[in-house]
């Protein structure tokens, strides 16, 4: 299996995986991803609807989608550490390798920022799978309702399975990096489709352009570098738009929506922040102006 590491911003990262040897396969999905396949089937026919409460519905949901953390997202993407896969792992029939662009990201760093991603969550996602599951009876009378379907429980449903995914994905992947059972490798393709995303304003432009030469791309990593003073600032690494460019240049159209949501999330993040210390500053200004 491969795992992509994806820094959004000079403080941010997402983790991505794709499941490579589970894709070949060709065995049947297991029961849980039937019925999410199914219900993802069921999702995208509301969606298409013109009006009507199922068009509603998609409405609302999918603003709720955006608020969910890019980084449990990024988890959910890694397979859950059941005992069978964790067997399989340390026996050696299911490899996994970490692809991360060295321009961007320190190699030395790798290993902590793989140990960061399946640590530091874990207690949220326990925590917030149980509120979900003792919050679901309390729904139950909604199931009186005619017509419309008891959507706050099926929302908690999916709120804890959520959180499941995440809480068990990040397992594994502390189960990998605590044995040191990742590969880890600098992609010159990352370190390119970054610098493009860096040096040309459209996604089209960066496209047809030829890529970024080694130069260019050492170019750009001391710019951004510079424009973190220091460490001291959170950098953006990557536009929303980018996240098409990368997730073509690895055959991925699915990585492209949790590049895209990762952006936009860490944006703002550093919006609010950079609104908030602009905030502080004006305060103490007008303090200091008082008393002078």
């Amino acid at each position: 299996m491969r795992l992509f590491l994806l820094p959004i911003s000079t403080r941010r990262t997402l983790i991505y995986c794709e499941r490579v040897q589970e894709q070949l396969s060709g065995a049947k999905p297991p029961l849980q991803e039937r019925v999410i396949n199914k219900a993802s089937q069921t999702w995208a026919t509301w969606e298409k609807a013109e009006k009507g409460w199922q068009k509603q519905v998609t409405v609302y949901g999918n603003s709720l989608f955006k608020r969910i953390p890019y980084e449990e997202w990024g988890l959910k993407s890694i397979p859950p550490a059941t005992k069978k896969r964790i067997e399989d792992i340390n026996n050696g029939k299911i490899k996994f390798e970490c692809l991360y662009p060295a321009a961007f990201i320190e190699e030395q760093k790798v290993p902590q920022i793989l140990k960061a991603l399946a640590t530091e969550r874990q207690a949220l996602h326990r925590k917030n799978m149980w509120t979900s599951i003792a919050w679901m009876p309390i729904t139950l009378p909604f199931t009186l309702v005619p017509v419309i379907p008891n959507l706050p429980f099926f929302y908690l449903v999916f709120r804890a399975w959520s959180h499941y995914k995440a809480l068990y994905g990040s397992k594994l992947l502390e189960h990998l990096t605590t044995n040191n059972l990742i590969k880890t490798t600098d992609s010159k393709d990352m370190d390119e489709l970054y610098a493009a995303g860096l040096l040309h304003p459209k996604r089209e432009v960066a496209r047809d352009t030829t890529r970024p030469t080694e130069d260019q791309i050492q170019q750009v990593a001391k710019v951004i570098e510079a424009q973190t003073n220091g460490g001291q600032e959170d950098v953006m690494l990557l536009q929303r738009w980018n996240g098409k460019l990368i997730a073509e240049g690895f055959h991925l159209p699915e990585m492209e929506i949790e590049i895209e949501r990762a952006v936009e999330q860490v944006e703002k993040a550093i919006k609010s922040k950079e609104e908030l210390e602009k905030e502080k500053a004006e305060v103490l200004q007008a303090a200091k102006s008082k008393t002078s």
